[in-house]
């Protein structure tokens, strides 16, 4: 009798954990009781769709084509400011889209930093866009553009890593490096990425749990924003046309989660190993901080720009994480990566 009610309490215990680890069911886009498709997609050959949307000049007529992957908690919609002038003056063609389980784009439970570089190639050759093209990762969208580089460099004619995503577990960074770095986060953050990276099965449960603090911006702590992001914050507009609210109407878990267990996952390579896709200089890859960015810790960015002769390191004074979105500084970002 006490084996029984021991094997019933245990099974129990399992079966509670079990519902408290296992990821909420999917609401896919255009799905009975899923949110609408109100955007163009693409199939890609695994059955997925992709959400794009294309700005600038027409493609047929664009000397320059660019693809924007957006970062955490963001989207295809995502208004990046460069004039209307200076994109007629570069003649420039832009690709955005919802990377997967973000915005209108179906999750994919597979995802990993590897497959970043796959969706973008087909996406580009989806829409026929040519063999090679630009790309700008921002933030968390920058460990897409590592991908790219690893994976599909022949397609490159060079790239912008803005104010991006640093994995404290790279092993090429020096210990004492990875370590300062990692503790300039707030402690509740180092949780998180601590938890996606050596057990990424309790994820789910880690970001519900009302136990410990979970991830700073997603609890709407500002601590985690220097002064110059409290004043671009307070000078934004409201969101009339509900596009952030968009980006994660699928879920948390295919959006946001996937997004930090993706990128903190133990990557097939390091940043170090990738070989120069421009060993005739005919292209770069740039990388543009913030010195007062406190998301991303600067000096991890200066140092992965030291090992990698094809990158250019721009650190830009008196900016934070927000740098991006300051007009003059995103069309430098444009006229950069294009060499003009």
């Amino acid at each position: 009798m006490i084996v029984k009610i021991a094997a019933a309490v245990v099974g129990g215990l399992l079966g509670w954990v079990y519902m408290r680890i296992k990821p909420p069911p999917l609401r896919i886009c255009g799905s009975p009781g899923g949110p609408p498709i109100t955007s163009p997609r693409v199939k890609l050959d695994d059955g997925r769709n992709l959400s794009y949307r294309e700005w600038g000049i027409s493609k047929n007529d664009a000397k320059y084509k660019i693809i924007v992957i957006h970062g955490f908690d963001s989207s295809k919609d995502l208004k990046l400011p460069i004039s209307q002038e200076l994109i007629e003056d570069l003649q420039i063609y832009v690709l955005s889209y919802d990377r997967a389980g973000y915005g209108e784009s179906d999750p994919y439970p597979k995802r990993t930093v590897k497959s970043e570089a796959f969706d973008v190639q087909e996406l580009a050759d989806k829409l026929e866009i040519g063999p090679k093209f630009y790309v700008i990762g921002l933030s968390m969208g920058a460990y897409g553009v590592w991908s790219c580089l690893k994976y599909i460099p022949h397609r490159l004619s060079g790239v912008a890593l803005v104010v991006p995503f640093v994995h404290y577990w790279w092993p090429c960074l020096p210990a004492n490096l990875a370590n300062e770095s990692f503790k300039l986060l707030l402690v509740q953050d180092r949780w998180v990425f601590r938890v996606a990276y050596y057990a990424p099965w309790l994820f789910h449960w880690w970001m519900n749990q009302k136990l410990f603090p979970s991830l700073s911006i997603t609890a709407g702590k500002m601590d985690i924003f220097s002064q110059p992001d409290l004043e671009f914050l307070k000078s934004l507009p409201p969101d009339p046309d509900g596009t952030q609210e968009k980006a994660s109407q699928q879920g948390v878990y295919e959006s946001l989660f996937r997004d930090i267990m993706a990128g903190y996952s133990k990557w097939e390579f390091d940043p170090t190993d990738i070989s120069n896709p421009w060993p005739d200089n005919d292209g770069a890859a740039h990388i543009w901080q913030g010195y007062e960015d406190k998301i991303i810790p600067r000096n991890v960015n200066r140092f992965l720009s030291e090992k990698l002769p094809f990158v250019r390191y721009h650190e830009v004074p008196n900016k934070g994480h927000f740098l991006p979105f300051d007009a003059t500084l995103c069309e430098e970002i444009f006229k950069t990566l294009v060499g003009k």
